[in-house]
């Protein structure tokens, strides 16, 4: 049989990859046995070399394209980093390890014809959506782990760079190390441009590319975008992109004019104005709530424009970008709110209702606590700030540690409800809180359908959201009893710390420091799964499995 050119190139990249899982191992042991580090040194080197060749090998079989640069774009930087940063060698092995288990199993499944892995991976957009925030989080975490990424005199262990990156790309805003004051201009860097990927959804950031590039986007693509954007129905997603793009970048920069008004009247020269300024509007908008501040935002307690354009932010990256877009399309076509659709009208209604509750609460809760000395404006300002910021966004302007248990235990619900479908935000969303409630009051009343402003909610909907809430209550619970097993803590604090991971808010009771390793392996995977979102777990896991089309005989049992 005569062995074709593809045979033979695939024989070839076999043979490559079997070269770098070999030295990669060599590596590990070499560590494992305390070689000296110019050895060590050495056979990454080899590794770089063996790298660089196979880059170019692809290249010149394949011809120079701007997607194929684009596609070994993390290759040719961690070579760069590899051969120009020092003492990276440690980065370099953990993302060359990572990268050969992919290409390993790609590998694999090409040799096979039926390709089963590739085939239910790219079928499935949930589990494609979960492994890009999976990698995403794993090359940032390589990057943070960089000496050029930590303040001299520092170190950031390899957990603590998972937390951190997590903790960016998944928004949250928990925090291990003081992003001030640990970390470089560069790590912070990295911290922002995880918090802006998270924050938008890594395949709208693939589709936008994909746009630039003058490529169409596939059906499995499109499937993907309308699971991260919140939209059910079928809409030119091309268009949805450069709005989201477009909208995103608006209200960043729109932000960012707000506050470096503000720190340049604090006495900031106009480089770090302009830094802070962009820094703390991507991370308000995002959700995110990190902030270069140890303290967050409480010394601009009483700031109005400080108050104002944060909470803006927030609010606005929390209800979604199917909201946003058809708020713009009523006021374009100038006709009635009411024109709305049903999903636009549970979202403003119930982020309005939310947050007015919660500033009464807050309001009532700490007046003699947290506020007690603050005059009326003060505590107004701190109340609404709470009330908004607990919609997983993270930031704070009093003392979250010292909150009353009434304060606590409202938190730990808000955090838990979180922000909207298709937003920055994570939590069970507001849609789904107000479909429970309607269903509720239904049942009581008598009523057959479930009924939202004068539109019928469908029965799938609803099952769907009721195993969505069951499946959040119980991984949530499951989390926060491995965690009261491990942490020394109270209930009242650890509680709030899995809320806040889960609902991706990234306040604290100030325990985040001082967990355990498997303290924080814990909250990791409570921020993973929350930004992710549980049903698009349960969807990835049922999307496998053969359905049934027929029942069982049907009978009742009691329930009270």
């Amino acid at each position: 049989m005569i062995e074709t050119k593809r045979d033979k190139v695939q024989k070839f990249t076999i043979v490559i990859l079997t070269i770098f899982a070999i030295v990669n191992f060599e590596l590990l042991f070499l560590k494992f046995i305390n070689i000296n580090n110019s050895i060590i040194s050495l056979y990454t080197k080899i590794s770089i070399i063996l790298l660089i060749f196979y880059i170019s090998y692809r290249l010149i079989k394949n011809g120079i394209t701007v997607q194929r640069l684009l596609n070994l774009l993390p290759d040719i930087i961690f070579i760069f980093i590899g051969l120009l940063v020092t003492d990276s060698e440690r980065v370099f092995q953990f993302f060359l390890i990572g990268r050969q288990i992919i290409s390993l199993i790609n590998m694999r499944t090409l040799s096979n014809n039926k390709g089963k892995i590739t085939d239910k991976i790219s079928d499935n957009p949930p589990v494609l959506v979960m492994l890009t925030f999976f990698f995403t989080i794993f090359i940032g975490s390589l990057l943070l782990m960089l000496p050029v990424s930590t303040v001299h005199g520092e170190e950031t262990t390899l957990l603590g760079a998972i937390f951190t990156s997590t903790s960016a790309t998944c928004v949250t805003g928990l925090i291990v190390y003081d992003t001030g004051t640990h970390f470089t201009l560069f790590g912070q860097m990295i911290i922002l441009t995880l918090i802006q990927i998270g924050g938008l959804g890594i395949m709208t950031i693939s589709s936008a590319f994909a746009i630039i590039l003058g490529q169409k986007l596939s059906l499995r693509r499109e499937s993907i975008m309308q699971n991260v954007s919140g939209e059910s129905s079928k809409l030119d997603m091309i268009n949805l992109v450069k709005n989201v793009i477009i909208v995103t970048i608006t209200l960043e920069l729109l932000g960012a004019t707000i506050l470096y008004f503000t720190f340049i009247s604090k006495s900031y020269n106009i480089n770090s104005a302009m830094y802070h300024a962009i820094f703390h509007s991507v991370s308000a908008f995002c959700n995110a709530g990190f902030s270069l501040y140890p303290d967050s935002l409480m010394r601009y307690l009483d700031n109005f424009s400080i108050n104002f354009a944060i909470t803006s932010l927030i609010i606005m990256g929390g209800i979604g970008f199917p909201v946003m877009k058809d708020i713009q399309r009523t006021i374009k076509n100038r006709v009635s709110f009411k024109r709305l659709s049903l999903h636009s009208k549970i979202v403003i209604s119930s982020t309005i209702v939310l947050l007015a509750m919660g500033t009464i609460v807050f309001f009532i809760s700490e007046y003699n606590n947290e506020m007690k000395g603050f005059n009326f404006q003060d505590r107004m300002f701190a109340s609404y700030f709470q009330s908004v910021t607990t919609r997983t966004a993270g930031f704070n302007t009093i003392d979250t540690s010292n909150l009353s248990k009434g304060s606590s235990f409202a938190s730990g619900i808000l955090m838990f409800i979180g922000a909207s479908p298709g937003s920055t935000g994570g939590g069970v969303k507001t849609t789904a809180l107000v479909v429970v409630l309607v269903a509720v009051i239904a049942m009581f009343r008598g009523h057959k359908d479930v009924n939202i402003f004068k539109r019928k909610v469908s029965e799938k909907i609803i099952k769907k959201v009721m195993a969505l809430v069951a499946a959040s209550v119980a991984f949530l619970a499951l989390m926060i009893f491995l965690l009261l097993l491990v942490e020394p803590f109270t209930f009242e604090k650890t509680v709030f710390e899995a809320i806040s991971a889960f609902g991706t808010v990234g306040l604290s009771m100030g325990i985040t420091n001082s967990l355990s390793s498997a303290g924080q392996i814990i909250i990791v995977l409570l921020m993973y799964l929350g930004r992710v979102g549980p049903l698009t777990l349960m969807f990835a896991i049922s999307e496998t499995k053969d359905r049934s089309y027929f029942t069982f005989t049907e009978e009742k049992i009691s329930i009270g």
